[in-house]
């Protein structure tokens, strides 16, 4: 059988690029298409010389041209775009990313640069998740609520704002850095999540001595200088307490929603309201209160506090917000945590990740903009 150029072109357009999510025909990575005989020869210009998706693109053009029919054998010629080439991508996928504002910074802004997440019309949700203190698990939850989410069929990504105490790639087991088209960050995924972090510019032993303005332009790229794609949600993994970043992001996400994160212990949820009342007075909507470490389930089926109790519903009285969820002390959610393989990946049914799933539920549907919330856990629309 003999087929056309059209045709091939045609078979290669649902082909997407698995970083940037769109056709390779629209980003020009389809350079050229030659027809002899029964061979089709492609040349695919990749965007970067080390792409890390070339093998998956590779087979997906050789199956979609094959399959037009039997006879055919594609064979493909790899090269590399140019400046040029790199430029009508980024313009394609993310417009102009130099784009500016205003001459001085504002709400949704960063030194006058748009940030999308900030627009009234923006599809996405971010959600900042903070503590008033260290120790509490709050990456552990924003790691493991991001992939319940994606397991929703939500599409996720995650800034990991502790520039300091950076763990979320670990957390997610991703083991390479985001790609870099022009001054387009592409963040890599796993688990469904998109991530961004100072790990991936830091080695993990590497101390990160900065002051206030070099955190807030490193917060100011991760939000306008990274391909997001308008995820559904975007979470945010805050540094404890409430600093700089916690300021700079008040003032780049006025649309945000605050969820705190506190362990069952009084003395703990007393240094988590600070985190809440602080958000209060950067005028972001607080919306939960999450406790971690609720209890610890033995072999014999019993609950034990070890780190006593009610802290988390105590903050949310005071805060006059819901308690979305109590996670269990779990040996599996700590594991995880360490070795990148997440319990919400690989124990999704436990005790914890059943909490996981309920909590990103009511986030979804239970907290979502359009609903308000009375005491009692009552909704009204």
């Amino acid at each position: 059988m003999s087929i056309s150029k059209e045709q091939a072109l045609q078979a290669l357009q649902p082909i997407q690029d698995p970083e940037l999510h769109r056709s390779i025909v629209d980003l020009g990575m389809v350079r050229s298409i030659e027809i002899d005989g029964s061979t089709v020869e492609v040349e695919i210009a990749l965007t970067i010389a080390a792409c890390p998706m070339r093998t998956t693109i590779e087979n997906s053009v050789v199956e979609a041209i094959e399959s037009l029919d039997g006879g055919l054998e594609c064979n493909i010629d790899f090269g590399v775009m140019n400046d040029e080439e790199r430029s009508r991508v980024t313009e394609v996928v993310h417009g102009n990313p130099s784009e500016t504002a205003g001459s001085q910074p504002a709400h949704g802004h960063a030194e006058g640069r748009l940030i999308p997440f900030a627009e009234a019309d923006s599809p996405t949700r971010v959600l900042l998740i903070a503590s008033g203190k260290g120790g509490v698990g709050k990456s552990s939850v924003t790691t493991n609520l991001a992939i319940a989410l994606a397991l929703q069929g939500k599409d996720v990504g995650v800034v990991d704002a502790d520039v300091w105490g950076f763990s979320i790639p670990r957390m997610l087991g991703i083991d390479r850095p985001p790609t870099i088209i022009n001054e387009l960050l592409i963040p890599p995924e796993r688990h469904g999540v998109k991530a961004i972090s100072m790990g991936f510019f830091a080695k993990e032993d590497q101390p990160v001595i900065w002051r206030g303005p070099m955190l807030h332009k490193a917060l100011e790229q991760f939000l306008t200088d990274v391909y997001w794609d308008d995820p559904d949600y975007l979470l945010i993994d805050l540094p404890p307490g409430t600093g700089d970043i916690a300021l700079s992001l008040a003032q780049f996400l006025p649309r945000s929603e605050l969820y705190v994160v506190t362990t069952p212990q009084a003395a703990a949820q007393k240094v988590a309201q600070r985190a809440a009342f602080m958000a209060e007075n950067v005028n972001l909507a607080v919306k939960a209160v999450i406790e971690n470490m609720s209890w610890f389930t033995g072999d014999d089926g019993k609950q034990y506090f070890l780190f006593g109790s009610g802290g988390g519903n105590d903050l949310a009285e005071r805060l006059d917000v819901p308690l979305i969820g109590q996670i269990p002390f779990a040996i599996d959610l700590r594991e995880g945590s360490d070795s990148g393989n997440p319990l919400m990946v690989e124990l999704p049914e436990s005790e914890a990740g059943k909490v996981f799933s309920h909590m990103a539920e009511m986030i979804d549907v239970e907290l979502a903009p359009t609903r308000k919330y009375n005491k009692g856990l009552k909704f009204l629309d």
